[in-house]
């Protein structure tokens, strides 16, 4: 119950820093090394937490899509709003960096699953 509460609150509070991390943009600069330690960590606690067996292969391809789309080079936009491009890729780049770790760890549990299985 505590582990199943202490997940859902790290989830909320690493897309809250995701994205107020990626709105405030360059007036968080120096911070930028413990923004993306604690997003890690956030994502870890994530992984650990709140993924269960049955959940792996959704959490997993969501995951991919969001890394994939973390990568992507959103500003473009800024030639149709000035500033939104670089907001957007901001942060959705704190968004792939917080689901990373915890797609490493539901990762690792599923390679644990498979191997784990006798062979048939």
């Amino acid at each position: 119950m505590v582990d199943q509460r202490l997940g859902s609150w790290a989830f909320i509070l690493g897309v809250i820093i995701a994205i107020i991390a990626g709105i405030a943009g360059g007036m968080v600069v120096e911070y930028s090394g413990w923004i993306t330690l604690i997003l890690v960590i956030l994502g870890l606690i994530v992984g650990f937490l709140n993924i269960s067996d049955k959940e792996i292969n959704g959490f997993l391809i969501a995951s991919i899509a969001l890394i994939a789309v973390g990568t992507a080079n959103l500003s473009f936009m800024n030639q149709l709003i000035p500033l939104l491009g670089d907001i957007l890729q901001s942060m959705v780049r704190n968004v792939a960096i917080f689901v990373a770790p915890a797609a490493l760890v539901v990762s690792l549990k599923a390679v644990y699953n498979l191997a784990a299985k006798p062979a048939a």
